[in-house]
């Protein structure tokens, strides 16, 4: 009996033995796969893949061809993810659970991430490794310094570093069709450009069977401050600072719609809408449905930011209906106070793409973002793929004209080829700059825009006698470059008091002043006026107080404080 015990634990011990050598030399072999792994450098046969997250981002692969091209040069393949319906609790979302994507555009919600941890200080990779990016930057960039207090840099990109200003935005636009009916008038104006939209109302009371609507905005969502908010700015002669004004000399700060100009403009637009020139769906309609109705051609009027209205403006091209498309006006409140639709603000510095503390590729993460700075990559996600998308023709780039007509006609031209689709909000050197031969960086020079005018717009500059839209305008030179850039693209520390009084009056202001302006004329003094004692109650002066002193430490930071 103890024999064959004996016989039995010997074989059970061999066979033991087998398994336990035949696991290590598993073990071995997969701990030597995964350090191969581990060693070996992404490439576009086994790429790396990292997780990014826009905050105006939409749905889409990153598939087209330039990021192909892209994953071809860098070994770097992007998941691409986006708020959904434009949530704005995506980035608290991501702070509650701790589960950051590798890369993060976060936009103004950057404070959140920095305060939470959820981003890591990039002064060391910029340092070591960051050769493009520096001299992309060069004496910039302590323009991406987060503040005073914490000089570290936590994002790079968004806009670009030198600009040149060969086009307007977010200016009052008009349909190219009432200034050739009305005979080509100077419009300079809120006056002027009243009169001019009622005069041809009364003309055409229908365009192709619908209602025509002087002037439409879209205050319903998050773009209220693109239509309704900014354009009382810019009536009043004040540069792009978000919900502030500033002394550009001074650094002082004031909420801008405490300002009595801002008061005058919305008392103008409650005119308006009395008199049913003001689209009566302007604070309730949806995107699309304020697409389709400039799409159709029946808004003669708009005051938005020209890559809002893109789509809309494309759709006109592509139906024929160049005389429906948009002029921008330099309107303001009188003939005294200057547009500022040219303003250089400077490199803004502040929001850009960053890196998760959580990630486990932060220096891959940082390569991409530093390479995305090259020349090499400039050149591929503003002109494409050559010989698929330009041309060298005698040594210089020439975009193709297929692709040049589709950029100027089909709306989802950049999503599909991927041409100039990764310019924002990554790094960029911006329009003004050139490479190293001195060709253009951007392959809209303000030649190339000339040149692209559709028939409408080249026929209405030459009755007024320009080559270019900014002709109407004060220059950048005229207007001068702010010491402080723009407080839009402050980040304001997240849970302080300003962020706190902020958004109780960006909340209040969006709600009363839809109101006022929706209300009877007669009552609107009263509705204003209650107003400002409700932003008075919630402590208005301690954010002027604290705007001011951010916006005077940004300028000692810059070095531009006198």
């Amino acid at each position: 009996m103890k024999r064959k015990l004996s016989n039995w634990a010997l074989l059970l011990i061999i066979l033991l033995g087998i398994f336990v050598l035949a696991a290590c030399n598993d073990e071995e072999t997969s701990s030597e796969d995964d350090s191969n792994t581990d060693n070996e450098e992404p490439s576009a046969e086994d790429p790396l893949t990292l997780t990014f997250f826009s905050a105006d981002g939409t749905e889409k692969e990153f598939n087209d061809p330039v990021a192909q091209k892209i994953t071809e040069e860098t070994g770097i393949k992007l998941e691409l993810d986006y708020p959904v319906g434009g949530n704005d609790e995506a980035i608290p979302l991501m702070i509650a659970s701790g589960d950051y994507p590798d890369l993060i555009f976060a936009k103004g919600d950057i404070g959140k991430l920095i305060e939470a941890g959820g981003v890591i200080k990039l002064n060391d990779l910029i340092e070591e490794k960051g050769d493009n990016l520096k001299a992309m930057y060069g004496d910039q960039l302590n323009r991406l310094r987060n503040s005073l207090e914490d000089p570290s840099i936590y994002t790079v990109g968004t806009y670009g570093v030198e600009n040149a200003f060969w086009e307007t935005s977010g200016t009052f636009q008009i349909q190219m069709d009432v200034l050739r009916e009305l005979g080509y008038p100077e419009i300079r104006t809120l006056e002027e450009f009243e009169a001019a939209l009622t005069e041809y109302y009364e003309k055409y009371p229908e365009i192709d069977g619908q209602k025509t609507i002087p002037l439409s905005l879209l205050g319903s969502d998050w773009r209220w401050l693109i239509t309704v908010g900014n354009p009382a700015g810019f009536a009043a002669g004040k540069p792009d600072d978000g919900q502030w004004a500033v002394n550009d000399d001074t650094g002082e700060a004031t909420y801008k719609f405490l300002l009595p100009e801002f008061k005058e403009y919305f008392k103008w637009l409650n005119g308006m809408n009395a008199k049913g020139l003001l689209d009566p769906e302007s604070f309730t309609h949806t995107y699309d449905t304020y697409i389709s109705k400039l799409s159709s051609g029946r808004v003669l009027s708009i005051a938005d930011q020209s890559w809002n209205i893109g789509d809309a403006d494309k759709a006109l091209v592509a139906d024929g209906k160049e005389w429906k498309t948009y002029a921008p006006l330099p309107v303001t409140l009188n003939e005294d106070i200057k547009s500022q639709g040219l303003k250089d603000y400077g490199f803004a510095g502040g929001w850009g793409i960053a890196i998760s503390s959580t990630s486990e590729h932060q220096e891959e993460a940082f390569e991409f973002l530093d390479w995305m700075a090259s020349e090499e990559a400039q050149i591929l996600v503003n002109w494409g793929i050559e010989g698929e998308n330009y041309d060298i023709v005698d040594g210089k780039r020439v975009m193709q004209e297929d692709d040049r007509e589709r950029m100027n006609t089909d709306k989802d031209y950049g999503k599909e080829t991927g041409v100039g689709y990764y310019v924002y909000p990554f790094p960029q050197w911006g329009n003004g700059a050139v490479d190293s031969t001195g060709q253009s960086i951007s392959p809209n020079t303000e030649q190339d825009i000339i040149d692209n005018f559709n028939s409408a717009e080249k026929e209405v500059l030459k009755e007024y006698e320009m080559e270019n839209w900014i002709d109407w305008f004060p220059s950048p030179e005229e207007l001068e470059r702010s010491k402080h850039g723009t407080v839009s693209n402050y980040t304001i520390p997240a849970g302080s008091d300003l962020q706190i009084i902020q958004q109780k009056a960006d909340d209040l202001t969006e709600q009363q002043i839809t109101q006022a302006v929706l209300g009877d004329p007669a009552n609107f003094d009263q509705a204003w006026d209650k107003m400002i004692a409700d932003l008075e109650a919630m402590n208005i002066e301690q954010a002027n107080q604290e705007m001011t002193k951010m916006v005077q430490d940004t300028m000692e930071l810059w070095g531009t404080k006198e």
